[in-house]
């Protein structure tokens, strides 16, 4: 699994850090989102699914 994200994109909702704390963070000044780290483990790639739906902008790509 490769991650990517669309910072152009993001809404600064946070959904992403709430359901995948150690694959996404946010900007401390607008709070857009930040990869952590692009390629997930595999007990990582539920959280990083779960990320990727509750994203409202849809700025969150999974690449299997």
């Amino acid at each position: 699994m490769k991650l990517t994200v669309d910072q152009d994109k993001c809404v600064s909702s946070g959904q992403c850090v709430l359901n995948a704390t150690d694959l996404f963070d946010q900007r401390d000044d607008d709070g857009v989102v930040l990869l952590l780290n692009d390629s997930p483990s595999a007990d990582q790639t539920e959280a990083a699914r779960k990320a990727a739906a509750a994203c409202p902008a849809l700025a969150i790509h999974i690449e299997e």
